[in-house]
């Protein structure tokens, strides 16, 4: 069964080729695409049965962080993922700090991150 999941991204490109490869890579369903952090946080709310939450951090309006921060209170099962650009030692640390599970750089690290996707559809 595909993971219900909720993509965070403002790149229009970026989404029009991370939601094929999701879907066949690692076994998810993008039930929603979001360009804002209020966007992300009425999404997310909507789609309370949500599994994984794949978030951006620079985003058309808001940031990425609130939208982690808002997911804190979040069910054991549902997981979520920083995808940035901007995956700074201190960035990293923050998000993890405010309870993101993972986070990975767009441009170098798209296998881990798709082998971490995987590893909740599997586990």
């Amino acid at each position: 069964m595909p993971l219900t999941t909720i993509l965070v991204e403002d790149s229009r490109t970026i989404r029009d080729n991370l939601i094929p490869a999701l879907e066949e890579l690692a076994g998810v369903h993008v039930v929603a695409s979001v360009e804002t952090a209020e966007g992300a946080i009425d999404a997310l709310a909507l789609h309370g049965s949500w599994q994984l939450a794949i978030v951006d951090l620079f985003l058309k309006e808001g940031s990425g962080l609130t939208v982690i921060r808002a997911c804190q209170g979040r069910s054991r099962h549902q997981h979520l993922i920083v995808l940035t650009n901007y995956p700074t030692p201190e960035m990293r640390r923050r998000c993890l700090a405010l309870g993101a599970d993972a986070v990975f750089d767009k441009s170098t690290e798209l296998d881990a991150f798709f082998e971490q996707c995987q590893g909740y559809q599997t586990g």
